[in-house]
């Protein structure tokens, strides 16, 4: 065969090279993980030496194990503890149904068992050592006999559960029932008027109209008083039929000022009440404040055309569901049907600019607050171009704007913050030349015939009040008004701090209802010892 050309010719392999090269790189990859796994092992071995396995999860166990009160000795297969405590819980829920099923010799019988081995429990944790079987045996016995009969009464546990739920059910609706008849009962001794204080008003009615002498000097009296108009004086204002409570209010401002010669109360109240009142602010003297008193019936601006609300409360409808709760489905508890939202006196507090028309600032007082701390600071705190200044009540969610309003009505929605603060009537500092700058009556009066069936809000002067103050309001500090005296337990600390304390609720101090912890404060500025209190068995 002929040979190729020597540049033909294909190239001789160096097949033992290439061997050489491969065998060579293999030893040294085989090197390699050689010394790799070695040091993997030794940092195993030392982690392993210095944290053992299942650190992490032995350590959880024994944070269960100390929140459950499981020592080791329970966990124990063997363990006498476990048994008992088992033993223990079985019988307990014996007991239950032994006395349900009226067999009350096993249930007394499972109880002094269930007793001595608690006994046993605790002296064993006493003396922190373990139970044992010889001195356990006898009691482990018992209770296993008297488990084994109960079991062999054959007790239906099933049935037993659905009498034990259908009783928790009946005891539900029973206390349903009379929370609804408690607070019913409630509402109804809140509003009536006790004898003492009607015989009171009948006294003071009668002193008036027989002593034309009194008449003339108050008439006199006041209408040369230039104190009534004079915006550098502290200028306070209540809306009230009580007079006793109207008494309080103004005798606890004078008693804790420091300038009672410059305090100015100006009271409105109704027809029937205004003799009372102005026989009784004329009899007695309050450390020289001024007390100016006037019937709301008076005002010839406030009729039907100018108030909406006017009209509303004069409406059949409107007293029928306050009085009867007529065309209402049982839905509205009682206390948002109370009579005294009928009353104009509740109105007028969104009608003060119009009631002292030369007045730039007052602070309003409802009548069942009491005043313990000088409040002359109120009338030169900044109120930063707001108009109202209150305590707000938001520190709990049932406080906002939506625990007041019908979120589900468009109007609300768009225009309020449902988790907007809450703040309380009854010490509100008032800006008189803001209120009516800013027209906040008007505001009122919108809001007011918006809802006229009831849809934005239910009752109340504090709805319309936190639709009308929105964003006008500024934030007081909460020591100036602290309230829940006529509801609730106060804390000490809000008592001594506070400045004006509020008996909002039923519970009102000069009611058999008021409680009993909290009628000192507001006794203490009453004069049991005047004679017509006495007269009229005021105690």
């Amino acid at each position: 065969m002929r040979r190729r050309g020597a540049d033909f010719r294909r190239p001789v392999r160096r097949r033992v090279q290439d061997v050489a090269w491969w065998t060579l790189c293999s030893v040294v990859a085989l090197l390699f993980i050689y010394i790799l796994v070695t040091t993997t092992k030794g940092s195993n071995t030392n982690s392993t030496t210095s944290m053992p396995p299942f650190s992490l999860r032995n350590f959880r166990n024994e944070r269960i194990m100390e929140s459950l009160n499981i020592t080791e000795e329970m966990l124990s297969p063997d363990s006498v503890a476990r048994q008992l405590n088992d033993q223990i819980s079985l019988a307990k829920a014996f007991v239950v149904i032994a006395k349900e099923s009226n067999n009350l010799q096993l249930a007394l019988s499972l109880t002094s068992q269930i007793q001595n081995l608690q006994i046993l429990l605790s002296n064993a944790a006493t003396r922190r050592a373990p139970l044992t079987i010889m001195e356990s045996e006898k009691a482990i016995h018992d209770m296993a006999s008297l488990l084994y009969q109960a079991q062999q009464l054959h007790y239906d546990t099933a049935g037993m559960i659905m009498r034990q739920k259908a009783k928790i059910e009946s005891l539900e609706e029973q206390m349903n029932y009379v929370n609804e008849k408690s607070s019913k009962y409630g509402q109804v001794a809140a509003e009536e008027v006790p004898k003492s204080l009607y015989c009171l008003g009948v006294q003071l009615t009668s002193k008036w109209l027989n002593n034309l002498d009194l008449q003339n000097k108050l008439k006199d009296k006041l209408q040369s008083d230039m104190k009534l108009r004079d915006n550098n004086l502290y200028h306070f204002c209540v809306f009230s039929d009580n007079i006793l409570a109207t008494s309080v209010a103004i005798n606890s401002t004078a008693q804790n000022s420091k300038n009672p010669d410059r305090i100015v109360f100006h009271i409105v109240t109704d027809e029937i009440s205004y003799a009372v009142m102005k026989a009784w602010f004329a009899l007695n003297d309050f450390r020289g404040v001024t007390v100016e008193v006037q019937k709301y019936e008076d005002f010839d601006w406030l009729n039907a055309s100018y108030a909406p609300v006017l009209k509303q409360l004069q409406d059949s409808e409107i007293q029928s569901y306050y009085f009867r709760g007529s065309k209402d489905d049982g839905s509205t508890p009682i206390k948002f049907r109370n009579p005294k939202y009928l009353s104009m006196l509740n109105h007028l507090r969104f009608y003060i600019p119009e009631v002292f028309p030369d007045l730039k600032r007052v602070v309003f007082l409802d009548d069942d607050v009491v005043v313990q701390k000088d409040l002359s600071k109120l009338f030169s705190i900044d109120l930063n171009e707001n108009v109202n200044g209150a305590v707000e009540t938001c520190m709990e969610t049932f406080h906002r704007y939506h625990k007041y309003l019908n979120y589900s009505h468009p109007l609300i929605r768009a225009h309020f913050d449902p988790d907007a603060c809450g703040w309380a009537f009854g010490m509100n500092v008032f800006d008189l030349v803001q209120w009516r700058k800013m027209n906040v009556t008007g505001i009122y009066h919108y809001w007011q015939e918006k809802n006229i069936d009831r849809t934005l809000w239910k009752l109340g002067t504090l709805p319309p009040g936190l639709l009308t103050f929105y964003g006008l309001t500024e934030p007081l500090d909460p020591s100036w008004h602290v309230l829940g005296f006529g509801y609730t337990s106060v804390d000490p600390v809000l008592i001594e701090n506070g400045a004006v304390l509020h008996f909002n609720g039923n519970s009102k101090p000069w009611l058999k209802i008021g409680m009993e912890k909290y009628k000192p404060l507001w006794e203490k500025y009453m004069d049991y010892s005047h004679p017509l209190l006495q007269q009229c068995n005021f105690h």
